[in-house]
């Protein structure tokens, strides 16, 4: 047996290789949780904060038996709250997963298909709704959707954030990042400066008469690796790759542990929902959690860490082996602080907060995913900054190439609706449906059984009949839906949302 699968093996005798599925808990008594039926809103809604981090993969935390990782504040978050075991992310690279944090939709609907593609201007974001509903809202970290330029329509400032201090892409240590469009150089390990920035928003707002909405999105642990030397003193004796990588975690960490720190010391942790998770699969497949990883369809390209505190509302901290993915927090999010989603654009998401408060052990709707074969685009984050930085020098508000993709709204390709090239996935919990369309149009289908085969090593389509037949034309609705979507036909929607 090979260390993948030694990995997996140590992982169940831990009680941790529970993929997805029922047994979420013993009912919501056995979770400890609320009932759900007598669940109010509270009188001030509560504060959010979505943290992320770049490439961290299913099994990289100590708390899921990596042996070598040092991760106590993540630790102690996973004792203490809700853990997902079953999270995936929308998309198995960057760009397209956070679009489905802040819309709530697969991000082929609105043509981000690879790293480095945009927003489009048209989409209504979570930043946007919860302002409408009296949220001060905050970026700070990687944006990676769109440039982070002042006159940028898919800046973050564009979409729905009152403040950010945000990067093109991911970053490392000492990091030049965009106040506003503004170019500032910051000293300090990535993760501790994104955390910094972050709390200058929360206390200026901790006590205000509105509640806060802040993302943190890390630059961490996204090759290529550098810890700082504080994180890989911890690892003496690997070689310097696995050094950075396993430190820039660790990292990671620490920050985690400052803001959670910072929100007891000023009294907020209570009524504020703290929700991490990762962007994609990790680098590693010994610790992916299933066949392949980031860039992967299979599950080791989807499935991330992902943990929720909420003390006022989580009373009793338990594990969740329901699937979920990152398209889900958007119509959550909006549950659980009372606001209603009167949008009438396609979600591709589910509302968790039956799970969250303790109410259900299943998923009423299957997930979709869809890897498009369209080609990344290079967003070379120091490069650019240290270009923005130089342009102010002079005087200048961009620097002569600057990219402020005007036409980032622009519909431009109708795409065919009769074709759905690519690598495409339908999971309807146990059973998971892959369909492969080559450049010649040949298409390929695979049917796993995950409860039985988390791995993805025995393909049942032939003997399964009758279910792969309902799955494929599930899926085959599901993708004609996201290409209408695609060519634009949600935007004459009204996009209003009521408190």
């Amino acid at each position: 047996m090979g260390s993948f699968g030694k990995y997996l093996m140590n992982l169940d005798r831990r009680g941790f290789l529970k993929v997805m599925g029922a047994g979420l808990c013993a009912g919501s008594a056995g979770c400890g949780m609320p009932d759900p039926g007598s669940w109010e809103s509270p009188a001030k809604k509560p504060n959010i904060i979505l943290c992320m981090a770049d490439d961290q993969g299913w099994g990289d935390m100590a708390y899921m038996g990596h042996p070598d990782l040092i991760t106590p504040h993540f630790d102690q978050m996973a004792e203490e709250s809700l853990r997902f075991n079953g999270f995936h992310s929308a998309a198995p690279v960057c760009s397209p997963t956070r679009g489905s944090v802040l819309t709530g939709r697969h991000p082929n609907r609105f043509g981000c298909f690879r790293w480095g593609h945009t927003l489009r201007p048209q989409e209504v974001t979570i930043a946007e709704r919860l302002r409408e509903v009296g949220y001060v809202t905050g970026h700070f970290g990687k944006w990676h959707l769109g440039p982070v330029y002042a006159g940028s329509p898919v800046n973050p400032g564009a979409s729905g954030f009152d403040e950010w201090v945000s990067s093109p892409n991911f970053f490392d240590n000492d990091p030049i990042l965009s106040d506003e469009g503004r170019a500032v150089p910051y000293e300090g390990e990535s993760s501790a400066v994104t955390v910094d920035v972050a709390l200058d928003f929360i206390n200026r707002h901790a006590h205000g008469d509105r509640p806060f909405f802040a993302v943190v999105w890390f630059g961490s642990p996204h090759d290529p690796h550098l810890a700082s030397d504080q994180d890989a003193q911890h690892y003496e004796g690997f070689d310097e790759e696995m050094k950075n990588f396993l430190g820039e975690i660790t990292g990671m960490d620490r920050a985690i542990g400052k803001l959670r720190r910072a929100l007891r010391e000023s009294d907020l942790h209570e009524n504020t929902i703290l929700w991490y998770c990762s962007d994609n699969g990790g680098l590693r497949t010994e610790s992916s959690g299933g066949r392949g990883r980031k860039g992967s369809v299979y599950e080791g390209g989807l499935l991330v860490p992902a943990l929720l505190e909420w003390p006022a509302k989580i009373k009793e901290p338990f594990t969740a082996s329901v699937p979920c993915n990152t398209a889900d927090i958007f119509p959550s999010l909006l549950d659980m602080i009372g606001a209603e989603n009167t949008s009438s654009v396609p979600l591709d998401g589910i509302s968790l907060a039956p799970l969250i408060l303790g109410g259900t052990e299943t998923r009423s709707e299957p997930m979709g995913f869809w890897d498009y074969p369209e080609a990344g685009r290079s967003v070379p984050a120091a490069a650019l900054m240290t270009a923005l930085l130089e342009a102010q020098k002079e005087g200048k508000p961009y620097p002569e190439d600057a990219r402020l993709e005007l036409d980032a709204g622009d519909i431009g390709n109708q795409y065919p609706e009769d074709t759905f090239p690519g690598h495409s996935a339908w999971l309807d919990w146990p059973w998971k449906l892959h369909r492969i369309e080559e450049q010649t149009y040949d298409v390929t289908f695979e049917l796993y059984d995950l409860a039985n085969d988390p791995l993805e090593e025995t393909d049942l389509f032939a003997g399964e009949t009758a279910r792969a037949g309902s799955m494929t034309r599930q899926l085959e609705a599901w993708l004609l839906s996201v290409t209408q979507s695609l060519n634009g036909e949600d935007y004459s929607s009204n996009l209003s949302v009521s408190p």
